[in-house]
């Protein structure tokens, strides 16, 4: 399944060497998060790394990121761009590592083109999770993640997001209609109430909005 269409021209880059390729595990799987338009986005997977929730600065929202984990599962999105945005996307990823990702280790669904360098940024050292230190996530921040992860990969998806993601049994600021997370999103029917019900089985504690909100970079 597209994101959006291809770019016209992605084979011709690729075939160039100008096309490099990261995976995607958060708000990347969620078109209408998207405020750049890529050369091309897949539904992917990749083993060796599990998702969890990273501790930011104090008063700053948790987020996603990996750590490595043989053998696990994490599924995603492979975005193909522009070779020479990299250093862009490094600077937006400070505090990850850039990992290589070797072939095998990624599944990616109607795979555009191939031999094109793939990354995954991984937290930058052995972090807490944000339930082992206390830190909180933004509602309306999980709820973009998950609606793009409900549109991708359906309810299943959604539940398996859920389970694996280590971290979940912390604050959660219940900003939902007063949105914190400058790329918020709006809701289909049902879909609050299914995200919320796998949230509290997870053991969120839900909470009110601090006084002062780091916001996101």
């Amino acid at each position: 399944m597209d994101i959006h269409d291809d770019h016209p021209d992605l084979g011709r880059l690729a075939a160039e060497g100008r096309v490099v390729a990261y995976f995607g595990y958060g708000s990347l799987v969620n078109k209408h998060t998207l405020r750049t338009r890529f050369l091309a986005i897949r539904r992917a997977s990749v083993v060796g790394w599990r998702r969890f929730w990273l501790l930011r600065a104090e008063g700053a929202p948790a987020l996603l990121s990996v750590k490595p984990e043989e053998g696990h599962l994490t599924q995603g999105v492979v975005v193909y761009d522009h070779a020479d945005h990299l250093p862009a996307v490094d600077e937006r990823e400070a505090g990850y590592h850039r990992r290589v990702v070797m072939p095998g280790r990624c599944t990616i669904e109607a795979e555009p083109v191939s031999d094109v360098p793939l990354f995954i940024y991984e937290a930058a050292r052995e972090e807490e999770t944000a339930s082992e230190v206390g830190a909180f996530i933004l509602q309306s921040y999980i709820d973009a993640v998950l609606q793009g992860f409900h549109a991708l990969y359906a309810e299943e998806g959604v539940r398996r997001f859920v389970a694996e993601t280590d971290g979940f049994s912390t604050d959660l600021v219940g900003d939902r209609h007063r949105p914190a997370y400058p790329r918020s999103v709006h809701l289909a029917d049902g879909e609050a109430a299914l995200f919320d019900e796998l949230l509290d089985a997870r053991g969120v504690r839900r909470v009110s909005m601090p006084d002062v909100v780091t916001p996101y970079g």
